[in-house]
């Protein structure tokens, strides 16, 4: 039952392990009780490439931190297209080990690095809240109401004491 993370540094701006923040994935998914063959895409691009992903998905002008697109899509059903009947090639039956597409997580390290400055921390500390924050979204918590953002920033400390700092 294997998450696999497909990790891709795509900016210049600032140095990324990609390999240190897939392992941080895993982790995150795995203590969130993901249990099945899972894909999650990491993406870490430029303030550019942000900016028009966040005009573009969520109609906000300029460059973000941290945007994560789940993907809710089910599998796509068995038998022959278009008319799905009986089995036949380009179709998935139920026997297939079809992995979970969670969606993608992308990080803008520029806009990070202005934010770990901003709140006095370490541009290490502030891409570990962002690849938990993007993940813990991929889940489906979000931060809309007050009572949602004090659990998901509760748990994103817990992940990131547990996986990040790893105190004590």
């Amino acid at each position: 039952m294997p998450v696999d993370v497909f990790a891709a540094d795509e900016q210049s701006d600032l140095a990324v392990d990609v390999g240190r923040w897939a392992v941080l994935v895993r982790s995150v998914l795995q203590a969130e009780g993901v249990r099945v063959d899972t894909e999650v895409s990491l993406l870490f691009v430029d303030e550019q490439t942000i900016a028009d992903l966040n005009e573009r998905f969520l109609g906000r002008q300029g460059p973000t931190d941290v945007l994560a697109f789940p993907i809710d899509d089910d599998p796509v059903p068995a038998g022959r297209s278009p008319d799905q009947g009986g089995t036949g090639p380009g179709g998935v039956s139920a026997e297939d080990d079809v992995p979970n597409l969670m969606g993608d997580v992308v990080i803008c390290p520029a806009v990070a690095a202005r934010n770990a400055v901003e709140h006095e921390a370490t541009v290490d500390d502030e891409l570990a809240l962002l690849v938990v924050h993007g993940v813990l979204h991929l889940l489906g918590m979000d931060h809309e109401v007050d009572a949602d953002a004090q659990r998901m920033e509760r748990r994103e400390q817990e992940l990131l004491d547990r996986f990040h700092r790893r105190s004590g």
